[in-house]
């Protein structure tokens, strides 16, 4: 049998839920006709719906015609009710979309048209209310071609040559069998609807039966079955609440099968819940089955945490939804009421209704909702009334502002009070607007491991972060992890919450941020003579708009503007047009503010007093948090910044170069190498000489300082391990032998030190060797430390610089950057393990380049001395 999920969308008034009454009366699925003025439809069984007359919940039913399944989900028209819509989408095979043949194409029906192209569903058009005066049936077709696709059929043509040649000429190769066969057979014209090349088009009267049962054969003539995988997956779109309280999830299956008392775990959580029952509603009414099959829309109990969206199984998450609210309005609750205390109740409501976005204000101490539109405001009061026995009222509701920058910023959160440890950079970009928020990661593995990057990502995904000019939502900007930093002993979940949140303020501090606001996409009609009044009235509410066209006497102006100048302006409409005048509004999206600095100082937020989104960072000394201000944080972070690395120039590199190839070498310093570098294993060391190598200028980093003009002695602090399996050569030797590999890395060291004379501390985490205490000693002319038991590498080195800094230029070797604080906050240096082999390399080649040249110059070249055997011991040893 094939099984389908159609969903039935128009805009309000259009006559959705009669024409779905419509096609369960004919199918056999009822046996009485409801009507909405009657209150008596069989899908709209809500009192609010019934006193309305409108659909506000999404409600299916499941008839069958022949071997077709079909599981109607009648969606909202009102534009209030969009995100249920939106929601109902997720699970569609098909989708019917239902035109007034009296109005046309409104704005609301647009909307709904640009939601279904990017949803991808395939759309059967069934345009109503045909048997009304002044309906034209050309006109309606023409509209259609212009207005939604080219693609829109009418599929009641009875001239079958000029059908097909319709159908044709949406594909090449269709065309081509149409030109030789001179037909188009059923399967290609299937398969051109369920790609989304034609729209079959039927017209009609819904409350008159006329049309319907031809539009209901054409739904099953032309659409494919669909195939599922084996393996079980399904798409939440929608949880609510039976008489009795039970928690509903509506979902459909898409893959395999769903039995009862199966466990299903959620992603997010990793929480296991059974499934304690499967229902299949059609209107209120339930039948309890014991499996779903792929394809089904069915109704689970005994699952808490869902939510709309979730993918189970293999399904993935969807996206979150395009249509969002643009107002917020105040809960005044009764005297007496404790907002804390309501507060949980309506959590519940936001969990079935996911676009209201219950916010508490904790500096106001108050409840505030974000929804669509005043119609909403009286059905959630009805809701919490019927649901709770509160009485609540509104405030008049103000806009939802949102915000983005304009220039690219490094945003740094650092976290780090007392036995706590996490840094965070973040590169946040401009997006195009629309396009929200985008979160990327590029932040290598060997910075920071991948548990704790996908952790930082959950970061930036579970919090609406604030703008820093009115407190706003941030949208439309790209957030990329480039890097950050963790501690082996002292990170936890909980700091790199506190190191996102505070990264994201940080770089929005910096960033040159704008105020957007909503802007409302209209289609206003009225009589001709008034669209001057009208354009000057748009003028003033910083819209743009343009005439569409004008009919007889009736012109239609289409445009755009801001929805806080247009929300009182139906009322302005049918007052000066005496009713004649129709105003159809759809959000459009969020543009720039047309009065940001008004708006601004309006709203006076502080984004450095508010303590629940801070600017700042935390850091550490003396065992000891303080604060630091998100101006100086950059003064104070640990990581080298990565925009900083970005900005390295190939002009900069080339100077560099410059100043390399001007540096020049004596003959007295030459000697001291060939000197240093002979007699450096032989012998009694003094390993803490006092004097340095006349080179040590010449090959000293450019990370080492001095003060004052007075020349510290260079210290090389190397974090053994980290270099040791940092150097594929070392790497390989640790395989087998771990001891022959650490010998050879001391024995690369001592050459280096006999080259540079600096001062080398080679420093071996003994961390995890129970009872063991520092223990220090001299290999050759470098000293060697295993660190105590609980004592890391990278700490007892962080200690050492601290310590020693003011009195040394101290350079530390590690190839993931732990030592940055020390090196940020008191002028020491930094090699990665990659530097540290070029330096090294770079010395030795150097070093018998002058030897060479010296000794050729003199003819007095050691080789020409040496047998071929003291020849090779000579190369070992100095390469």
């Amino acid at each position: 049998m094939k099984k389908l999920a159609i969903g039935i969308l128009a805009h309000v008034d259009a006559g959705k839920t009669t024409l779905s009454e419509s096609m369960l009366y004919l199918s056999g699925k009822i046996r009485k006709l409801g009507r909405v003025d009657n209150k008596d439809a069989y899908l709209d069984t809500y009192e609010l719906e019934k006193a309305r007359g409108i659909t506000i919940f999404s409600k299916q039913a499941i008839f069958q015609v022949d071997e077709t399944q079909i599981t109607l989900l009648d969606t909202p028209g009102h534009v209030d009710f969009s995100a249920e819509m939106e929601r109902t989408l997720q699970v569609l095979d098909y989708a019917i979309l239902v035109i007034s043949g009296a109005d046309g194409i409104q704005g609301h029906t647009q909307t709904l048209w640009r939601l279904l192209s990017i949803y991808k569903i395939p759309v059967f058009i069934f345009i109503n209310k045909m048997d009304q005066v002044g309906t034209d049936k050309e006109k309606l077709m023409k509209e259609l071609k212009l207005r939604l696709n080219d693609g829109c059929i009418d599929f009641e043509e009875n001239n079958m040559e000029i059908f097909y040649d319709q159908i044709a000429m949406c594909d090449e190769k269709v065309m081509e069998n149409f030109i030789e066969t001179g037909e188009v057979k059923g399967i290609d014209i299937s398969k051109l609807i369920k790609s989304r090349k034609v729209f079959p088009c039927y017209l009609g009267s819904a409350l008159k039966l006329e049309g319907v049962k031809e539009f209901i054969d054409g739904i099953v003539k032309y659409t494919e079955r669909s195939f599922y995988p084996e393996e079980f997956g399904a798409k939440v779109f929608k949880i609510s609440r039976d008489d009795q309280g039970n928690r509903l999830t509506f979902m459909k299956i898409t893959g395999g099968s769903l039995k009862v008392k199966t466990a299903l775990t959620n992603k997010h959580t990793d929480i296991e819940e059974k499934v304690n029952q499967i229902r299949f509603y059609s209107g209120q009414k339930f039948e309890l089955v014991n499996e779903a099959e792929a394809g089904s829309i069915c109704v689970v109990t005994g699952l808490t945490k869902t939510y709309p969206g979730e993918g189970l199984g293999i399904e993935r998450e969807s996206s979150k939804p395009l249509l969002e609210p643009v107002l917020s309005y105040r809960v005044i609750l009764p005297e007496g009421c404790d907002p804390r205390a309501i507060l949980p109740r309506l959590r519940e409501i936001e969990e079935e209704e996911p676009e209201l976005h219950i916010v508490w204000e904790e500096n106001l101490q108050e409840i505030q909702i974000q929804i669509m539109g005043d119609v909403q405001v009286e059905i959630l009061q009805n809701i919490i009334k019927e649901r709770f026995d509160i009485d609540v009222t509104f405030d008049s509701g103000t806009i939802l502002y949102k915000e983005t920058i304009l220039n690219t910023v490094e945003g740094v959160g650092h976290f780090e009070p007392l036995r706590h440890y996490a840094e965070v950079h973040l590169l946040m970009e401009p997006g195009e607007l629309g396009s929200g928020l985008q979160f990327f990661i590029n932040c290598s593995e060997d910075t920071l491991d991948k548990n704790w990057q996908r952790l930082i990502l959950t970061h930036l995904e579970e919090k609406a972060h604030k703008g820093v000019l009115t407190g706003s939502m941030i949208t439309d900007m790209k957030i990329t992890l480039v890097s950050g930093r963790a501690h082996k002993k002292h990170t936890e979940g909980g700091d790199f919450r506190e190191a996102t949140y505070r990264a994201v303020r940080q770089g929005l501090k910096q960033a040159n941020s704008i105020l957007l606001e909503p802007y409302y996409e209209f289609e206003l009609e009225l009589p001709e003579k008034m669209v001057g009044r009208a354009m000057t009235d748009i003028e003033k509410m910083h819209g743009t708009c343009e005439i569409s066209e004008v009919n007889g006497d009736v012109a239609i102006i289409v445009g755009n503007a801001p929805v806080v100048t247009m929300r009182n302006y139906q009322r302005e409409v049918i007052s000066y047009t005496k009713g004649q005048g129709r105003l159809f509004c759809s959000l459009q999206g969020y543009a720039p503010c047309h009065n940001s600095d008004e708006i601004i100082k309006s709203i006076g937020y502080d984004s450095e007093r508010d303590i629940w989104n801070p600017t700042s960072s935390v850091f550490c000394t003396h065992g000891s948090g303080f604060i630091v201000n998100w101006d100086e944080v950059k003064n104070f972070m640990h990581i080298e910044s990565y925009l900083q690395k970005e900005k390295v120039t190939d002009s900069q590199i080339a100077k560099k170069v410059s100043i390399e190839q001007e540096r020049s070498i004596g003959l007295d310093e030459i000697d001291e190498i060939i000197n240093k570098t002979f007699y450096a294993n032989q012998g009694k060391k003094s390993v803490w000489k006092k004097r340095k190598t006349a080179l040590e200028s010449y090959y000293k980093t450019d990370t080492y300082t001095t003060v004052n003009n007075i020349t510290k002695e260079a210290y090389l602090l190397v974090d053994g391990y980290n270099i040791l399996f940092a150097w594929e050569e070392l790497k390989e030797i640790a395989k087998d032998n771990i001891d022959a590999a650490r010998t050879k890395l001391l024995d690369i060291l001592c050459n280096y030190q006999g080259i540079k004379g600096n001062k080398i501390i080679v420093v071996f985490d003994a961390y995890r060797v129970k009872g063991h205490s520092v223990e220090i000693f001299d290999y050759n002319n470098i000293h060697v430390v295993y660190t105590k038991e609980a004592e890391t590498a990278d700490q007892y080195i962080e200690k050492f610089v601290h310590q020693n800094h003011g009195n040394y230029s101290i350079t530390v070797a590690t190839s993931d950057n732990l030592e940055q604080i020390i090196i940020r906050g008191n002028g020491a240096g930094l090699l990665s393990a990659m530097e540290l082999m070029k330096e090294i390399e770079f010395a030795n080649k150097k070093m018998m380049e002058a030897y060479r040249e010296r000794h050729s110059k003199e003819h007095n070249i050691l080789s020409d001395t040496l047998s071929e055997e003291d020849k090779e011991q000579v190369k070992k040893f100095l390469f």
